[in-house]
């Protein structure tokens, strides 16, 4: 799909993410069909050798994982697309490129599980593995669109956050968000900022690939740059080579963690509606978020002074967003196509300020504004 200045086109989720990852500068995607997911790959099998990048159908979800790990660490921006059964398949290599600091982007459009599930049918299942789906303690970004342009701009915010931070980026959607279709003004080249990773001094003799000399986040040298370096699964020095030494161990996890607390505000971004004067709070993200903004609507209206809470980015979580509502609210809303998940996020910060009431279903169906209403008015 050529772009031209400002074109208006009606454009799936799926398509938009595959032309926000073009935006940012993708130039390598390796993957494997998957349902709902698969038209991100379709579409980038196209696009992406007409930008010059390469595109690899993998012969599965691990080696798709790990190719664009390979890819990433050569200096091409890397991303790979998946669902469900998949997204489980690629959490060793997901750890991997967390420890290691390898941008990269990772679409996951999720569908109800577990095992096989019902793979055309939409679900928010997904929310915690996404964060905790890896073994050990790791830093992860996850941005979690609910519309067709927000799957553009978001999934363009996922390749900055990952080149900025040298962090693994989840764009968790649905096969609702994933598979709908609404009109998208794609944006000139150069409207939407892009970030590119800090690459080492030029000229520089001797290169540690994880020096902090000059910040928390390493400068990234390419394979290829000329510059020679280890990388390692195994805890690492500076250096890049494995060590056991505990102070060492210990100021490499307390850093990468420490590079996503300390950006904390760099890393909230919530869409607050109605919320001056609510009393009863919605929390809602992807698909769910649309029922909700239609059943707090319907609350305004009747006279029930409800509001609204979509966070854009789910990880790390919008802490501060929820403990100023708690202060004000009496409930909390959360609708989630799960047995209940993020719920429980919800309720460690309202920390008993309010009540906190969930909205779920398992079916395989999307939750109405009809039943966020009754909830809402429950509460």
């Amino acid at each position: 799909m050529a772009q031209t200045k400002n074109r208006t086109v009606l454009m799936q989720g799926n398509e938009a993410c595959a032309e926000g990852a073009i935006y940012a500068g993708l130039k390598f995607f390796a993957g494997y069909p998957i349902t709902p997911s698969s038209e991100v790959a379709e579409v980038l099998a196209e696009r992406l050798p007409q930008v010059g990048g390469t595109f690899i159908q993998m012969e599965d979800e691990i080696a798709s994982m790990g190719a664009i790990v390979g890819g990433s660490l050569t200096g091409a921006k890397s991303m790979t697309a998946t669902s469900g059964p998949g997204f489980s398949l690629k959490q060793e290599n997901l750890g991997y490129a967390a420890l290691t600091e390898v941008p990269c982007v990772i679409v996951n459009v999720a569908r109800m599980g577990p095992s096989t599930g019902l793979p055309t049918s939409p679900a928010q299942g997904d929310v915690m593995q996404v964060k905790w789906g890896t073994h050990g303690d790791h830093p992860i970004v996850c941005v979690v669109p609910q519309s067709v342009s927000e799957c553009f701009a978001l999934t363009v915010e996922a390749f900055n956050i990952s080149e900025e931070l040298r962090v693994p980026v989840i764009v968790l959607t649905d096969e609702v968000i994933g598979h709908m279709r609404e009109k998208i003004t794609l944006p000139e080249p150069g409207e939407i900022p892009v970030i590119d990773r800090k690459k080492p001094e030029a000229g520089l003799k001797k290169y540690n690939p994880y020096s902090v000399a000059s910040g928390d986040i390493p400068p990234m040298a390419a394979y290829g740059d000329g510059y020679h370096f280890h990388v390692t699964g195994l805890f690492h020095d500076e250096t890049g080579f494995p060590t056991g030494k505990p102070a060492e161990c210990d100021k490499l996890v307390r850093r990468l963690m420490n590079k996503i607390d300390r950006r904390i505000d760099r890393l909230t971004m919530v869409e607050e509606i109605m919320m001056d004067d609510a009393e009863v709070v919605v929390f809602a993200y992807g698909c769910s978020a649309r029922s909700a903004l239609r059943a707090v609507r319907e609350a305004r209206a009747a006279g029930i002074k409800a509001g609204l809470i979509r966070p854009k980015i789910m990880w790390p979580f919008p802490e501060r967003g929820i403990r100023a509502a708690a202060a004000r609210a009496r409930t909390f809303v959360v609708p989630e196509l799960s047995y209940g998940q993020i719920i429980y996020e919800v309720e460690r910060c309202a920390a008993g300020q309010a009540a906190v009431r969930g909205v779920n279903r398992v079916d395989g169906e999307i939750i109405t504004p009809a039943e966020i209403l009754a909830a809402i008015k429950e509460g």
